[in-house]
């Protein structure tokens, strides 16, 4: 399976009209759905195969819309989110009303990756200054563990665990989200 660097990389030639690429970039995208959405959809294989089709068809349709100033797992994991709260929505809402022309639960056709970028700017906004930056510098930045204490005064020691400590928040804040 491909890390971060070798996923961005194969979107990037394909969003360069490189199709081999693009469809190797799909290829990997689909393992790490899979592994998403079974772990969050247990004992129903066929609905999380669903979803990784229905969200593969998204990053294809709406990889123009991928920042590379971003980490690429962070928006194809909020993508994913996204169709998985829809596809709960529309398990739980079997019989309702349309509202303004759209079925509560229906997927969003507005959704637009600026979305999953103010989800993370929300989700960084509940960490503590120094996770916060941290996480943002050496994540989203990319910049390198050295140069973020460098930058913040901190040990590079610290930026870790600064990192470390605020992903297990983060990750405790999302399963918070995906269970209400």
């Amino acid at each position: 399976m491909a890390d971060e660097t070798a996923l961005r990389a194969l979107l990037l030639q394909g969003l360069a009209g490189d199709e081999a690429a693009h469809r190797a970039f799909l290829t990997e995208a689909a393992a790490l759905l899979r592994a998403y959405f079974r772990n969050r959809l247990r004992g129903r294989p066929e609905d999380a195969e669903d979803l990784v089709q229905e969200t593969l068809v998204a990053l294809h349709t709406r990889r123009e819309s991928y920042d590379p100033n971003y980490p690429l797992t962070a928006w194809l994991y909020a993508i994913a989110r996204y169709r998985l709260i829809d596809f709960l929505r529309r398990a739980k809402h079997r019989a309702h009303a349309p509202l303004d022309g759209l079925d509560v639960g229906d997927i969003d056709p507005d959704y637009e990756a600026t979305d999953a970028k103010h989800d993370i700017g929300v989700l960084l906004g509940k960490l503590p200054e120094k996770q916060r930056i941290a996480i943002r510098m050496v994540k989203l930045e990319e910049k390198s563990v050295r140069e973020t204490a460098e930058t913040t005064g901190l040990s590079e020691s610290d930026i870790k665990i600064s990192i470390h400590r605020g992903l297990k928040t983060l990750m405790r804040l999302m399963a918070g989200e995906q269970t209400s």
